[in-house]
């Protein structure tokens, strides 16, 4: 084992009890990665700023963690279980072993050892309160519907879809 070297580490506070709940978590986190691997991490900047499907993502030069607001309210003892433990693996992976697969063997290795939780790439959430404006595109089988991000890069002639079942190039609906 390593010697553990002395870090402050100020606790992290938020008016909201769910986000405190979730730093809550991840300082207990840190203290069983310490505990279990003989050293000291520094901790991570945590937000609640994340938008859009993803539920939490780790800046890893950045240590730093974003959690989604939305899906947190509606997924609260999963995230906990699994999110927080999944993003802080990142920022350990990252901390123990520089740059290697987001997914890959030491991310896993430290879901499993550390919290014993099956290691996941994705979540299952539903996430249709956090969906944004879609637009429907057609091709030779039906109708595709594209997120806004996707429909202005298609308007700004930036690049083209095309139907992973039939193979056609996506058109506008309002495509005459």
């Amino acid at each position: 084992m390593l010697a553990a070297k002395a870090i402050d580490h100020p606790p992290v506070t938020f008016a909201d009890p769910l986000q405190q709940s979730i730093a809550s978590q991840v300082e207990h986190c840190y203290q069983l990665a310490e505990t279990h691997l003989g050293q000291k991490f520094p901790r991570p900047e945590i937000n609640f700023k994340l938008r859009g499907k993803s539920a939490g993502t780790a800046h890893l030069q950045l240590n730093k963690l974003r959690f989604n607001p939305l899906l947190l309210k509606d997924n609260q003892q999963a995230f906990i279980d699994d999110v927080v433990p999944h993003e802080i693996c990142h920022l350990l992976s990252f901390q123990l072993y520089g740059r290697v697969k987001p997914h890959g063997v030491h991310w896993q290795r430290l879901m499993r050892q550390l919290y014993h939780r099956q290691p996941r790439t994705t979540h299952s959430f539903n996430t249709q309160s956090v969906e944004g404006k879609t637009y429907e595109y057609l091709c030779g089988c039906g109708s595709v519907n594209l997120s806004i991000r996707r429909h202005n890069k298609v308007l700004r002639g930036e690049t083209q879809y095309r139907c992973r079942k039939c193979g056609h190039n996506l058109r506008s609906s309002t495509e005459k």
